[in-house]
């Protein structure tokens, strides 16, 4: 589902260049469920955003269901992200003038597809949240709007599901809410799930974790 082969990316920082990632290499397999985790500036979002297709790579490769994303122009990274990933982000990233139904109906929209608002209520329903569907995210709690991304992200039916530090502005109740509703939905769907994560206990609940630290992949586990 996702190949990283020797992927460095590197910034030109005053005089200077600056390695956020030096030659990470990994594979997933479809369905596995995978994090990320190491402390602030080991370059874990970085390179969430080039796994996905966000950004590209200074060398290396990415392979994403198949298509070599360095090879593609920014048009055509953003079909292979329409096609195949959904994104979860720490601050929602909700469109804030449209009702929750509307912010999850977007990446089907996107796609052209037609009748999908019966499907997309019931994705609410499945995360608690049908009876909100015409509210505005600014009407919604942190949890509430959380929630709403997380239907958006399964919405087009992706084949990988992107996590960034998705508890991470949810206190503690909450943010268990919505592990459960990740891990639930994700094995519903059979969907592969890559997660950056700073909470231990939340990427111990994946079957692999790697750790970097200054760029560099330094361990990697697999859980029991």
């Amino acid at each position: 589902m996702l190949v990283v082969e020797n992927l460095t990316k590197t910034y030109q920082s005053n005089t200077r260049p600056l390695t956020v990632l030096d030659h990470v290499s990994f594979a997933i397999q479809p369905g596995e469920t995978f994090s990320i985790v190491g402390p602030s500036g080991s370059g874990k979002t970085t390179l969430l955003g080039l796994c996905a297709g966000l950004d590209r790579a200074t060398s290396g490769s990415v392979i994403l269901n198949g298509q070599k994303l360095d090879d593609l122009n920014e048009d055509q990274r953003a079909a292979v992200r329409n096609q195949n990933v959904g994104f979860i982000f720490q601050n929602f990233q909700l469109i804030p003038t449209l009702t929750a139904l509307e912010n999850v109906m977007v990446p089907m929209e996107l796609r052209g597809m037609k009748g999908i608002r019966k499907d997309c209520m019931e994705l609410l329903e499945r995360v608690g949240l049908a009876d909100r569907h015409d509210h505005y995210p600014t009407q919604l709690s942190g949890g509430e709007q959380q929630r709403i991304s997380l239907a958006r992200a399964f919405s087009n039916k992706p084949a990988i599901l992107f996590a960034d530090e998705p508890t991470g502005n949810l206190d503690e109740a909450t943010s268990a809410t919505v592990e459960n509703l990740i891990f639930e939905i994700n094995k519903e769907a059979g969907t592969t799930l890559v997660m950056v994560t700073h909470d231990l206990e939340l990427a111990a609940k994946t079957q692999r974790v790697i750790k970097l630290r200054g760029g560099k992949l330094e361990e990697e586990l697999v859980n029991g």
